[in-house]
């Protein structure tokens, strides 16, 4: 298993982060997004949100700040309606087409839903995000829901105890509307994290697919 070292990266890093939904960025690689905001010193980020009512979007960007922090976040949305992406194909092209063009920096990551994600809206922006970042490491991230979607990944991020803890925490904070779901709570987050850092030797991980990579030196 050879580690993707960002800490060679010589000079900033930037990176973009796909949601069909407010709180899928950070329920699928919140952990990474800590992780990166504590060990990257030059960090900024773009998170783009496909859905979501006023009171969701300003929990979005609530979420970003906590998970990105002392990091210049900016958040985009649509607010195209929820559960029926599939139907506003146009429109979700087009907002990922223009976060693309209307990029100051270069992201060295683009994190996006997985392609096997059983949501429909999950779904398409996972299919859409290679086409708009062709040149760019695009990572698919999971999310658990009652489908029992998740498959086998092929990258890992190893998590503290502490990040772990963390990660839990702020998805609280961030997102009180989800509180309530019978699905949002700490097992449930710990618990695949606890599954997945089992699968690479670690204590808690996140995981993630990737369609296509290019090793260089």
């Amino acid at each position: 298993m050879l580690p993707f070292q960002l800490g060679l990266i010589d000079g900033p890093v930037h990176l973009v982060a796909l949601g069909a939904h407010p709180d899928d960025i950070e329920i699928g690689c919140g952990g990474t997004l800590l992780k990166l905001a504590e060990s990257v010193p030059e960090l900024t980020a773009e998170f783009v949100i496909a859905t979501g009512t006023p009171q969701r979007l300003e929990e979005a960007r609530r979420g970003a700040e906590l998970f990105l922090p002392e990091c210049e976040v900016t958040v985009t949305s649509a607010e195209l309606p929820d559960g029926r992406l599939p139907a506003h194909w146009n429109e979700t092209k087009e907002l990922l087409e223009a976060t693309a063009r209307g990029a100051v920096r270069t992201p060295v990551l683009v994190f996006a839903p997985s392609k096997h994600d059983a949501h429909q809206d999950h779904r398409l922006i996972a299919e859409l995000a290679p086409t708009v970042w062709r040149n760019h490491l695009v990572l698919h991230y999971e999310i658990p829901k009652w489908d029992g979607d998740l498959g086998r990944p092929s990258l890992y991020v190893d998590l503290s105890e502490e990040q772990m803890r963390e990660k839990v925490a702020r998805l609280h904070k961030a997102y009180p509307s989800q509180v309530p779901h019978d699905w949002f709570d700490e097992e449930t987050f710990t618990g695949l994290a606890r599954l997945r850092g089992m699968e690479c030797r670690a204590r808690y991980a996140e995981a993630f697919t990737t369609g296509k990579a290019m090793l260089t030196w």
